[in-house]
């Protein structure tokens, strides 16, 4: 299994980015085209992204700081619903949030696709949450 980490620098409050994170209406200003999510520990997270059916559960939900959710793809073998975490770190900083994301227990052959998904969607989180405040964000490193 396989860890992905990114971050990216967002010009919104912590409170604002996470209201992105873990509401429908937030969620969906970024990525997918439908969300079910219920942000308590143990409660749904189910996203419709791009044709495929993204579930699993919210593991922590800490206010403004911390959320970690469960992933994976409903009807896929390598990567069945909830067999993933991800884990989203939101720190204050003086001009807005930076966002730290890690993605673990990533098959090797979802890898790439799951990098290159977190690539297009986490500037347009910036651009959402940054909507708030001035819109600015850039993308920063991938390791």
């Amino acid at each position: 299994m396989i860890e992905y980490t990114t971050s990216i620098d967002i010009d919104a409050p912590p409170e604002v980015v996470f209201s992105h994170l873990v509401t429908a209406e937030g969620m969906l200003a970024w990525m997918g085209q439908r969300a079910d999510l219920q942000p308590t520990p143990g409660g749904r997270f189910v996203m419709h992204i791009d044709g495929a059916e993204v579930r699993g559960h919210f593991v922590k939900v800490d206010p403004p700081h911390h959320v970690v959710f469960t992933w994976g793809v409903l009807g896929s073998d390598d990567h069945p619903p909830g067999t993933s975490t991800v884990m989203v770190t939101l720190e204050s900083y003086e001009n807005g949030t930076r966002l730290t994301l890690t993605h673990s227990g990533l098959p090797q052959r979802t890898m790439a696709m799951h990098a290159r998904g977190w690539a297009r969607f986490l500037p347009h989180l910036a651009t959402a949450a940054g909507s708030f405040s001035k819109p600015s964000g850039s993308a920063k490193g991938a390791g």
